[in-house]
């Protein structure tokens, strides 16, 4: 399942899903744009994972869920707590992170 946050609630579909991979992004970054793509590829290959696309700047509770210094950055969550988190703009680094919480 994919998910864009339409209002600052993540809090709420990580409490509800137990398997949660969010992207952190911004309208303005470029590698943030390249990653939408592959980030939504990984959606539709892993259904037992809620994916949700989280833009940083309009949500600053739910950008306070993980450490957010740098875009994109990508935060997994695992029955309601923070797993791991990366900031990258590769897809394997990507597809290693959604595979910690996929595999459980």
């Amino acid at each position: 399942m994919l998910l864009e946050l339409e209002q600052d609630n993540l809090q709420e579909i990580i409490a509800e899903n137990s398997n949660v991979v969010v992207q952190y992004s911004a309208s303005w970054c470029g590698n943030c744009r390249i990653m939408k793509p592959k980030f939504k590829k990984e959606a539709r290959e892993n259904e037992n994972v809620t994916f949700v696309l989280v833009d940083a700047e309009k949500f600053p509770e739910s950008r306070k869920l993980a450490t957010v210094d740098n875009l994109p950055t990508f935060a997994a969550f695992q029955n309601g707590s923070l797993k791991n988190q990366v900031q990258t703009n590769k897809y394997d680094v990507l597809k290693t992170l959604v595979h910690e919480v996929a595999a459980n």
